[in-house]
């Protein structure tokens, strides 16, 4: 991706000042830590990013203070990039063009809490949130595996999927996201309101077509979860025990997570090495007490073992991750820490069921593909998605490992692309009308969207009437 600045003649002290009195970060090594996130996970986003840093940070602590923020950007015509905990892994949220880095996780309050629902501000981690629901008997009905360091607001506009999607499948499932309030970059920046389905307009835009102040998400009743590990002899086991799992009825298995993880991977979890045997490829799942008899059954029919079974309190007693931290993209960063040149990739799996040809495909990928499978619902359907670990050697290896999982009807959803719409996405049109009506000089998020550049000379109606929408990851 280009780093050139947007606005090369942009007179940042004069910004600085504009800003006033909302908090700035001018010195060079804030602004070098803002302008990053997990794109470093992928070797490719890596060497295109690295040399991308904003001019300065503002971090608003009120929703005045961030309508003023997008005010003097929009007055000095710079780019905006707005920025929560930066746990995205594409460079969502890295200032390409330079300019203006907002960060969101002052506006941090935790607004209301109702039955089955949560109004928030877009900087609240998402840790905090599901703490101050537990005393009133609800939780999220999903959370990434960062919680700790990921605000709503970044989880709405970048992610998709986590933890209890399982349950209540991913964000975009209807009645996930029940509001969303955000401002338009104008001289007078406008709040609008996104109710329902109406969200989806704003949700998984990656920041380009508004600024998100407010969120308002669907909660679920808490319960006793235990974190469990299973462990098996072959990862088609693993996988068959996985789909049995994610395809039980609720009342006899209930989970909000359910994640297979290769035993190679399964070799960089040394905090585990006390609890689960080495050798064995591992089903993670989060279950509720009174339903463990029936997953050590589940677990016993599919030929595995059930060697980890621990509640909060005993978790915290032996100083263990959450298990969920042995799932997702946190797997990825597990082997990560011990050696960087690993990667990932995101595949989605033609049939969830079909653990003969998700074997087969293992077979084909070669020693440096390990396989790590996450099963999610939407619609009230199983699905499962491949995110590999992957030793990278080079772009046009990466590329063979692409064509090897297409070949067989696998979709690849590239994570190596700092793109909206180059991971095997269509542009979603509502996106950039929206974006048209919202950010009119298109400062927000300046070079995530070919299509953008495409489109911004036409109407918003002109670019909604374009279709079609993103195609589902």
């Amino acid at each position: 991706m280009p780093d050139d600045k947007a606005n090369p003649t942009a007179d940042w002290t004069r910004i600085a000042a504009d800003l006033a009195p909302v908090e700035v970060l001018d010195d060079p090594v804030t602004i070098k830590k803002r302008s990053r996130d997990f794109f470093w996970y992928s070797p490719i986003l890596n060497d295109q990013l690295r040399r991308s840093f904003g001019d300065l940070v503002a971090r608003p602590k009120t929703r005045e203070e961030l309508a003023h923020c997008l005010s003097v950007a929009h007055a000095h015509e710079v780019p905006v990039t707005l920025r929560g905990g930066g746990t995205g892994n594409y460079g969502q949220a890295v200032p390409v063009q330079g300019g203006l880095i907002v960060e969101t996780t002052a506006m941090n309050r935790i607004l209301e809490i109702g039955e089955g629902f949560v109004r928030v501000e877009a900087g609240a981690l998402m840790a905090d949130i599901n703490a101050a629901l537990k005393p009133h008997g609800w939780e999220m009905a999903m959370f990434p595996s960062t919680q700790d360091i990921a605000t709503v607001g970044g989880f709405v506009a970048g992610g998709s999927a986590g933890i209890g999607s399982i349950a209540n499948g991913p964000l975009r499932e209807n009645g996930n996201i029940a509001r969303l309030k955000v401002l338009s970059v104008e001289a007078d920046p406008v709040e609008h309101v996104f109710d329902g389905d109406e969200a989806l307009r704003i949700h998984h835009a990656w920041g380009l077509n508004g600024a998100i102040t407010e969120v308002t998400l669907r909660t679920v009743p808490t319960r006793d979860w235990v974190g469990c590990m299973a462990g098996f002899d072959s990862y088609r086991a693993a996988y068959g025990a996985g789909h049995a799992l994610a395809s039980a009825d609720d009342a006899v298995i209930a989970r909000k997570l359910c994640s297979v993880v290769d035993t190679r991977i399964a070799d960089y979890f040394p905090r585990l090495d006390a609890h689960v045997p080495k050798g064995r490829h591992l089903l993670v799942t989060l279950v509720p007490r009174e339903h463990l008899d029936a997953l050590r059954a589940l677990v016993a029919g599919h030929g595995g073992t059930l060697h980890l079974a621990i509640d909060e309190g005993e978790r915290q007693a032996l100083k263990l991750p959450h298990v969920f931290e042995f799932a997702y993209n946190h797997t990825t960063l597990q082997v990560l820490k011990s050696d960087r040149s690993a990667t990932y990739q995101q595949i989605g799996v033609p049939d969830a069921s079909d653990a003969a040809r998700v074997e087969a495909m293992r077979a084909r990928l070669g020693d440096d593909v390990w396989s790590h499978h996450e099963f999610t619902r939407w619609g009230g359907l199983v699905y499962a998605a491949d995110l590999p670990i992957i030793w990278f050697r080079d772009a046009d290896r990466l590329a063979e490992i692409n064509a090897t999982y297409e070949a067989d009807g696998f979709t690849v959803y590239d994570a190596h692309v700092n793109v909206i719409e180059g991971n095997h996405m269509q542009p979603d049109y509502r996106h950039l009308a929206w974006k048209k009506r919202l950010d009119p000089k298109g400062l927000l998020n300046p070079g995530k969207s070919l299509e953008w550049e495409k489109v911004r000379h036409l109407s918003a109606d002109e670019i909604e009437a374009l279709g079609p929408a993103r195609t589902p990851a």
